[in-house]
Parts: structure tokens; C-alpha cells; sequence
């Protein structure tokens, strides 16, 4: 291995390393990828999270300037195909390389920025966030598993959209309280954290529901070497959302709602067999 291939092998191991310390269900999924993807989607993955971490972490800092400065850095080593930040230049790679297109990095930083600025969402800007945060990530993913094929990208982005959307508005849900009493953020057009009931709760879980819905016949298209990790990352976000249903609105605004590793890892090898016999 020569240097430069060593510098771009050791930032992208930099994004995996990330990836596993950050978040265990995103790890087996991808570990059910095709293994030309692993690294791919570590560099998607640790990119989007760095960058979150600007604004929902780094409360005593300057989350302006910092965000500025990562964005600013962002599209010089996407533009240049070089960082010495090793979390942007895996990333980069991964742009040049699957040809990322720019307005999805764009609107993804957007959304980050309107964590800044917004506590509470009416619902344009709910969409607005929702796109930038989730579906976006999806397509960059999406341009990943699709290597080139331009027109299997436009034919499944639609239900990729569907799929980051359910994933956020789970999300969105199962951190209710932390966003409203850590943040100060509600997410959900309309509702007043403070008098969250039944109700208000059933319209967002119909809502997440059909995300769910529409975003199967796009998995089901996906090629055989993606298929199966976004299919565990469908079935485990589905478990969750379940989860959230049967519990009473009081209890998601008490406590964040988790599956155990031991769940995590079922998901995992019941949908490889179930992939290996056929089934899905």
C-alpha cells in the first residue's frame, strides 16, 4: 500500500471507528452489507454525525462558527479531494467517487443549521428539516449502492426519501422529551410538548406508518448487496416505532424508548437467513 492509498485507507477507518462508537444498530447494519460498501457508508455515516454533534452537543461553544467552519471546509476538500480532517476526506472520497451530488450535502448542512434557529416547527419547515436531516442521507447512500446507475438512482429515490422520513419522525419521537427539555426543540407541527396525548400521538404514528409503507418497494429493488443491511435498518426502526405505538403518550414524554443489543443482533441474523432462503 503506498502513502496516499494508507492516508485514505487510515480516515476512512477513522469514519468506521465512528460509526461503531456512535451507534450500534447503524454498525450491524452495515455489517450486512456487501463488503464494498462498509466503507462507503462509515464515510456518509461519519460525516453527518460530526456534524450533528455541532449543534446538539457543543452547548458552550460557538455552534455558529463551528458549523460555518465545517461547511467551509466541507466543499474545500470536496473541491480540492483532500482534508487533513480525516472524517472529511473519507467523505470526500466518497463524493468524487459516487459522484454525491452537492445539493444533497447543501440541504443536509441547511437542516443542520436550522437546529440553530429553530425550536419550533410549523409544517413546511418540519418537511424542510425532515429532507435535509434524513432523506438526503438516504440518497447519498442511495448514490453508493446504485455505483453509477443513474437510472436505477432516479427510480428508487422516492422510496428512499420515504425510508430517511420514517426513520427521523421515529427518531423524532422516541427523543420527544430529551429534544423539548434538553433543546428546547419540537419537532411535530403543532404539538405543545406540555399537553401531549393519545391523539396527537396516533396522527404521527399513522403518518410514520405510511413512510414505512411506501418505502418497501424501493428496498425490495435494491441491488442484492444492499439489500439486506437497509432491509435490518427497516425491520429495527419498525421494532422501535412498534415499540413506541404500545406504550401510552405519557410514558415517550418520561423516558427514551431503546432495544437491547440482544434484539439488534436477532434483527440482524434472523434477516440474513431469512435473505439467504429467499424469503425477503
Amino acid at each position: 500500500m503506498d502513502a496516499i492509498a494508507l492516508f485514505d485507507q487510515t480516515t476512512l477507518e477513522c469514519s468506521k471507528l465512528i460509526t461503531q462508537r456512535y451507534s450500534t444498530s447503524f454498525t450491524l447494519g452495515i455489517k450486512t452489507l456487501d463488503k464494498k460498501f462498509h466503507l462507503p457508508i462509515y464515510a456518509i455515516y461519519g460525516f453527518v454525525r460530526y456534524a450533528d454533534e455541532i449543534v446538539d452537543t457543543f452547548h458552550d461553544k460557538d455552534k455558529q462558527a463551528l458549523l460555518d467552519q465545517f461547511k467551509k471546509d466541507t466543499y474545500a476538500a470536496i473541491d480540492a479531494g483532500i482534508s487533513l480532517n480525516p472524517v472529511l476526506h473519507a467523505f470526500q472520497l466518497m463524493v468524487n467517487k459516487y459522484q454525491i451530488d452537492k445539493d444533497l450535502i447543501e440541504a443536509f448542512l441547511h437542516s443542520m443549521e436550522m437546529d440553530l434557529d429553530f425550536r419550533i416547527y410549523n409544517d413546511s419547515k418540519y418537511h424542510e428539516y425532515i429532507y435535509g436531516s434524513a432523506e438526503v442521507v438516504g440518497l447519498m447512500c442511495l448514490k453508493v449502492f446504485c455505483e453509477g446507475d443513474q437510472a436505477m438512482y432516479e427510480r428508487l429515490r422516492e422510496p428512499a426519501c420515504k425510508l430517511g422520513a420514517a426513520f427521523q419522525k421515529v427518531n423524532f419521537l422516541r427523543d420527544i422529551k430529551s429534544d423539548y427539555e434538553e433543546r428546547g426543540r419540537v419537532y411535530f407541527p403543532g404539538v405543545d410538548f406540555t399537553q401531549f396525548d393519545k391523539s396527537a400521538k396516533m396522527l404521527i404514528e399513522e403518518d410514520i406508518q405510511k413512510d414505512f409503507n411506501d418505502s418497501l418497494i424501493g428496498i425490495e429493488r435494491l441491488p442484492a448487496g444492499a439489500k439486506m443491511g437497509v432491509k435490518v435498518a427497516y425491520l429495527y426502526y419498525q421494532k422501535l416505532f412498534d415499540k413506541i405505538k404500545g406504550l401510552p403518550a405519557e410514558v415517550i414524554t418520561q423516558k427514551r424508548v431503546r432495544i437491547p443489543n440482544s434484539q439488534k443482533l436477532s434483527l440482524l441474523v434472523g434477516t440474513y437467513f431469512e435473505t439467504k432462503l429467499g424469503i425477503l
